[in-house]
């Protein structure tokens, strides 16, 4: 049946008068007619459908449909026209197209462990009629590693794979022997890696259609990544480079995606070192009307590390989706960690922060932190400097009442700007020393941010190479964590 005929349902009269038209071009007899109905199913007798061909009483819509189907068989023997149905008739599953891939996906992955995802891959991209091979980021973000095996990682820096990546573009290589795309591996807007595609023919590296389908598809193997690897190891087993410790996976497991965004505000974060973070941490909460942000710094470098900030990470989401603001959130995480750490002189320095999305009001927090910096039209135009405090678990530990617990704290304000970003770091950027002990230091911090924005890099390989450069002054060794989140505010005119 077409899709006009789907929209268009006739009523009972209708389909009977058209059931006799199509009976008469058919060349049936009612007899001939009645034993086709019967042979599909059909439950009425031959003196019931006479009735019914003759205008006597109505059969249900389920007969009077089969009646139809059995006509509509011998007009397309004769290629004649069809008799409408009264119900509506499901078109069969796909077995290929775009619709098929995603079907593919979808059933391939049910009560699939995460390392039959490159499979379902491989299956989904031989209904579009192309190879797929998944490619995943290492933690480093320094290669993109075969999700299947059998092939040699990709840097990012180096190959056309991990220049899809790094700038969340279709690429493509018309090769004679190997043409194929590269597709972004994404959730929402978190890079997991990339998807190559691999087609016979040249010609379809152009195809519009094809473009799409594999867009789809990419997407639709981005949700599953992140999805299955929730319950199994088999995928973020393939992205790490070595063992993390303790402190790392408490820390990591924390964390949000990397990437985020909403029509109105995106953002990027990393940490580093990727298997030996103790202190560091950041999250953040978007919604329709508001963005919330933090970064923490707990002090030392250890497993206990990991433990405070851990806790100071809680205590402010518990207050934040408790509806709790600025204010109650900073007395939740000093009053946390005094109480928890207080006697081991455990602290943590963090910013807090808040942007209503309609104005551009930023509402922040800093507590024995460095300051945010505000990027406007390419350039870091200044430190936002007040909102200060001591740093969290001071006043949690030497005092005995809420109240005294939060006096000391202000709000710091400020009116964002369209198109304005919000820079917060760790001391471990500005604070990597190289080998003669110089700072990486905010200078450099600064021309990077601003040479960045000139090359109009997206957020998240902002961030990377960011990291990337302070691990270069370093000798790719820190001596501190080193945790930043870029923001940006660009309202829909």
């Amino acid at each position: 049946m077409s899709g006009d005929d789907r929209r268009r349902r006739p009523g009972a009269e209708e389909q009977r008068r058209l059931l006799a038209v199509g009976l008469a071009r058919s060349d049936l007899t009612a007899e001939q007619l009645w034993r086709r109905y019967f042979a599909i199913g059909g439950l009425e007798g031959p003196a019931e459908v006479q009735e019914h061909l003759d205008g006597g009483s109505s059969l249900p819509a389920a007969e009077t449909d089969l009646l139809a189907h059995a006509v509509n068989e011998r007009l397309d023997e004769l290629s004649g026209r069809r008799v409408p149905y009264r119900l509506a008739v499901r078109e069969p599953p796909p077995r290929s197209g775009p619709l098929a891939a995603l079907v593919e996906a979808l059933e391939g992955s049910h009560r699939a462990p995460p390392e039959r995802l490159p499979a379902v891959a491989v299956a989904a991209g031989r209904a579009l009629g192309v190879e797929v091979t998944l490619f995943l980021v290492d933690y480093d973000q320094e290669a993109l590693v075969p999700a299947a095996g059998g092939r040699e990682p990709l840097g990012i820096d180096s190959s056309a794979a991990g220049r899809a990546f790094a700038r969340v573009q279709v690429l493509t290589s018309a090769s004679p022997d190997r043409p194929r795309m590269w597709f972004p591996l994404l959730d929402g807007v978190e890079r997991l890696g990339v998807v190559e595609v691999a087609v016979d023919d040249p010609a379809d590296l152009d195809d519009p259609h094809l473009r799409d389908q594999c867009r789809w598809l990419s997407a639709l193997l981005g949700h599953l990544a992140t999805a299955t690897t929730r319950y199994g190891d088999g995928l973020d087993a393939l992205r790490r480079r070595r063992r993390r410790t303790a402190a790392a996976e408490l820390v990591w497991e924390l964390l949000p995606p990397l990437t985020a965004g909403t029509e109105t505000f995106v953002l990027a974060g990393l940490l580093e070192p990727a298997y030996a973070v103790g202190g560091d941490a950041f999250d953040y909460a978007l919604s329709e009307t508001t963005a919330h942000l933090a970064v923490f710094d707990a002090t030392g470098h250890s497993l206990f590390s990991g433990l405070v900030a851990g806790a100071a990470l809680s205590a402010y989401r518990a207050a934040r989706r408790g509806g709790e603001g600025l204010y109650h959130q900073a007395a939740a995480v000093d009053e946390t960690v005094g109480d928890l750490f207080g006697r081991t002189a455990r602290l943590v320095t963090g910013v807090l922060a808040e942007v209503d999305l309609a104005s551009g009001r930023l509402r922040y927090v800093t507590a024995g932190h460095p300051p945010p910096m505000l990027m406007r039209d390419g350039r870091v135009v200044r430190s936002l400097e007040h909102g200060r405090r001591p740093l969290f678990g001071i006043a949690g530990a030497a005092a005995s009442a809420p109240a005294a617990r939060t006096g000391e704290l202000t709000i710091g304000e400020e009116v964002l700007q369209p198109g304005d970003w919000l820079v917060l770091h760790t001391d471990g950027i500005t604070e990597a020393r190289d080998a003669a002990g110089e700072f990486f230091g905010e200078e450099r911090l600064v021309e990077f941010l601003e040479r960045e924005a000139a090359a109009d890099a997206p957020p998240p390989e902002t961030v990377r190479r960011l990291v990337r450069a302070v691990l270069r002054h370093q000798d790719g060794v820190l001596q501190d964590d080193a945790t930043v989140v870029l923001a940006r505010w660009s309202p829909v005119p």
